[in-house]
Formats: C-alpha cells, structure tokens, sequence
C-alpha cells in the first residue's frame, strides 16, 4: 500500500480537502454550534422554506420554530451540507437534479411525515416533545 504524507501532491490535496470541511452540527458547540447553525437558518428561511416547503397541514407538517427540534437540525444541517456539495460550480450539470432525488426527497419525507419531528406542530405553534420525555425518564 503506498503512504500518502501531506508533502505529496495527492496527500495535500486530500489533507486541504479534510480541513475545509465542516463538522456535521451535532458535533459542535459554543460559538461554532452558534455559527453554523446560523448559517443553516439563513439556507433554510431564505432557500428551503420559500421555495420547497409550501403548505404547512397535519398531514404534511411544518414548525416554524424547527431550530427547536434536534433531529431536524441534523436532518437540514444534512441537506444543508450536501446543496454545498451538490450546488458547486466543480459539480456536473446533473449534481442539482441529484440532490432534488437523493437528498430533498428523503428528507423532506421525514421532516413532514405525520409522526416526524414536527409531529403535532402547527403553523405558528410550536410543541415541545422534550415534557414528555422527561416525563417518562422520572
């Protein structure tokens, strides 16, 4: 097996590409938890919501609070993470249409399935799910 080391060509590519990459969000605390999460709700009010989110029913559910939901902080930080990739001009001219198929579909599904995150939310009204949880654990 050949060693890549960073004085190599490949090896610093593959080192630069490493360190350019963010952590996923779950990881993160303090300020760069803060920073990143800022940065996933300007993509979410200023991209997602406008234009794939639509009409908020108990059927296909929205919270307009979802920064309060955990999972769904994982799920669009994933989707956010993969428009980066999937968006960029290095990108083939299909990458958009993928990330449509492989990524917005799947998560979207989840996000606003009847029994998802947003479970019992409705437009303008949040509803914590952590109560009940604690509820249980005591």
């Amino acid at each position: 097996m050949t060693e890549v080391s960073s004085d190599t060509p490949v090896g610093s590519e593959l080192a630069s590409s490493l360190t350019v990459r963010p952590a996923f969000i779950l990881f993160l605390e303090g300020e760069e938890f803060d920073a990143a999460l800022g940065n996933l709700v300007t993509w979410v009010e200023d991209l997602l919501v406008p234009v794939y989110v639509g009409e908020h029913t108990s059927s296909s559910p929205w919270c307009t609070r979802w920064w309060l939901h955990v999972d769904a902080i994982a799920y669009l930080y994933s989707l956010w993470m993969a428009w980066q990739e999937m968006t960029s001009p290095t990108e083939g001219m299909c990458a958009p249409a993928n990330w449509h198929r492989d990524y917005l579909q799947t998560a979207m599904t989840t996000l606003r399935d009847s029994s998802g995150p947003f479970a019992g939310c409705k437009p303008g009204s949040h509803r914590d799910k952590r109560p009940m949880v604690d509820a249980i654990a005591s």
